[in-house]
């Protein structure tokens, strides 16, 4: 497997005019970013899990191929800080893995910065 680009997230208003062209919907803005990127981290999934719905819409939505990453919930890198990650872990790869079948991509983790500490 070579190297794929994507992006962390689809869905920045910023974006407009310059990757989306005007009159591409928002609604449509994740068919027309698979279109021209191989892979993009869901961020939707850091706030909220998503319904096995979504990710299979999501799935429906991208050409075969196409690799979707699932950030783990904040509850579990900010609150939880990885300790006994297993339930957290479990509940998006349930969520995501049977509707998105081969489109499933790896898990990504956004750590916080600890309180007290440089870095």
């Amino acid at each position: 497997m070579g190297v794929l680009v994507g992006t962390s997230g689809w869905q920045y208003r910023d974006w407009r005019g310059v990757l989306y062209p005007p009159g591409v919907p928002q609604r449509s803005w994740l068919e027309y970013y698979a279109g021209r990127y191989a892979t993009v981290e869901n961020n939707a999934s850091f706030y909220r899990l998503p319904s096995r719905e979504t990710f299979a819409d999501w799935r429906a939505r991208t050409p075969a191929g196409f690799l979707m990453a699932v950030k783990a919930s904040r509850y579990l890198t900010h609150i939880r800080r990885l300790r006994d990650p297993a339930e957290p872990v479990g509940r998006p790869r349930a969520a995501a893995a049977r509707p998105a079948g081969p489109g499933a991509g790896p898990a990504a983790a956004h750590h916080g910065r600890r309180r007290g500490r440089a870095g």
